[in-house]
């Protein structure tokens, strides 16, 4: 072989002298791995769900204290008959207190609707929505106590601290709106669990409820704290923003990615965008005088409840994934263990027409069929008297109702016992609730999981059914 076509080196050398250079090449690979995956994203954008959704969103009317389901919704002609009888059944083994006799409701039911569901003279407004109603009366859970209650239904736990269940849908599904959050908490109560009620827990941060106000607030000044920033321009504050952005992207590319790093610059973010979008959508000054008057604003007595009904709906149209509701005052409104005539009274005829209202315009704006509302309290009452003529707690059968989303109109799911203790047909647990309606936006409740402290958690944790009898 001649010097012209005598090779440099074998091919031999040549792997072996650029070994170093394929594990660049590798390197180089992994390290632009390692960057996309650091790169910002928006956990909040919109996620597709597990399979098709009945339902985009949800509205949770919650009736704080526990209001009287065989006083409402599920009537007990037995109860009226046997009034101040002592009762025919054994009671449960613990109580919350002591209670006497049967205690018959002094509010009469009406047939409403197509359907004919009944409904208490109570919700003379909502009863005409009838045939929009899915009414559950076999819902049952296992706390007596108004915290525990509470934590149950918002966040399946009573015992421990987990994400609440607006949490879990905002994780699986994020928000329409780039410039809102995914949930929306109006007026929250403060006692009874507080924040844990929607709280995001071990969720990320982003998941958690935005609370506007809380239930010592009235709702016309209930509005996300420090929501303006004093002395500084939208434009200083873009400023200090993106540098506390790149100190913070630096950061990480040197420690690498952390989740709740990225969710402390995605909160910044967010409230920064808020700050334009949330004053224009709490500005009702452009709802005609009609919509006004459908939600009860014109009326001091139906005012602050349906101010909250008609921001619910506003948040529903901008995107906001799970918006809550809550009728409370400072402590518990519905929880009459005495002078229940006078208590429940008052109570219904705060909330009537605006739920009537809101659910008239959800359906009129073409809402209703992919928004899942929800109504309930954390329990029920019992059927015997506390005292002379209030009711106790009782978790053992009460009744919730769904509307839009998905469920069937016009429909009762279940049967509580002759007397209205006992969820007995059908039975409907808080998991079973929650399963429904995981299932109604499109979530598998066993798939919807998070690993923390070694272990996959959901919202149902090991238990849970879906309820396919209410729906459509």
């Amino acid at each position: 072989m001649n010097a012209e076509s005598t090779p440099l080196f074998s091919r031999r050398a040549m792997l072996q002298q650029s070994s170093a250079g394929f594990g660049w090449l590798a390197f180089s690979a992994l390290a632009s791995s390692a960057a996309a995956a650091s790169a910002p994203r928006d956990p909040l954008a919109p996620k597709k769900p597990h399979f098709p959704a009945r339902a985009k969103r949800v509205i949770f009317l919650f009736m704080k204290g526990g209001p009287s389901h065989v006083d409402t919704f599920d009537p007990k002609p037995l109860l009226d008959r046997d009034h101040g009888k002592p009762p025919p059944f054994d009671l449960p083994r613990v109580k919350f207190a002591e209670t006497g006799n049967l205690l018959r409701s002094p509010w009469k039911f009406r047939h409403y609707g197509q359907s004919g569901l009944e409904v208490s003279d109570l919700f003379p407004h909502v009863g005409q929505c009838a045939d929009d109603l899915c009414v559950v009366r076999s819902m049952y859970g296992t706390n007596p106590a108004h915290g525990g209650a509470l934590l149950k239904l918002h966040t399946g736990s009573d015992v421990s601290v987990r994400p609440s269940m607006g949490a879990w849908v905002s994780y699986g599904l994020g928000t329409e709106n780039h410039d809102l959050p995914a949930f929306v908490t109006i007026c929250p109560t403060l006692a009874h669990g507080g924040v844990n009620n929607w709280g995001s827990a071990f969720l990320p941060a982003w998941t958690q409820g935005t609370p506007l106000g809380n239930a010592s607030v009235p709702a016309s000044q209930a509005v996300v704290k420090h929501i303006a920033r004093a002395g500084m321009t939208a434009e200083m504050q873009r400023m200090q923003l993106d540098l506390v952005g790149d100190f913070n992207h630096a950061y990480s590319e040197i420690a690498g990615r952390q989740d709740a790093l990225e969710a402390r610059i995605n909160s910044f973010e967010l409230a920064y965008r808020m700050q334009s979008t949330l004053p224009e959508l709490q500005d009702i000054s452009g709802e005609t005088q009609a919509t006004r008057k459908l939600y009860g604003l014109d009326d001091p007595v139906t005012a602050n409840f349906g101010r909250q009904c008609l921001m619910a709906r506003r948040f529903c149209e901008r995107g906001v994934r799970f918006v809550q509701v809550t009728h409370s005052d400072a402590f518990v409104q519905w929880d009459q263990h005495g002078d229940l005539l006078k208590g429940h009274s008052k109570n219904a005829a705060e909330v009537d027409k605006p739920i009537a209202g809101l659910l008239k315009d959800l359906r009129s704006r073409g809402l209703l069929e992919d928004t899942l509302v929800l109504w309930g309290g954390e329990f029920g009452r019992t059927p015997v008297a506390q005292g002379t003529n209030g009711r106790d707690h009782n978790p053992h059968g009460f009744t919730m109702w769904m509307a839009g989303g998905g469920v069937k109109g016009g429909h009762v799911h279940g049967a509580t016992d002759d007397y209205g203790y006992y969820a007995q047909e059908d039975k409907v647990h808080i998991h079973d609730l929650h399963a429904t309606l995981l299932h109604l936006l499109g979530l598998d409740h066993e798939r919807l999981t998070y690993r923390y402290a070694g272990r996959d958690f959901r919202l149902t944790d090991i238990a849970g059914h879906v309820v396919h009898e209410v729906m459509a």
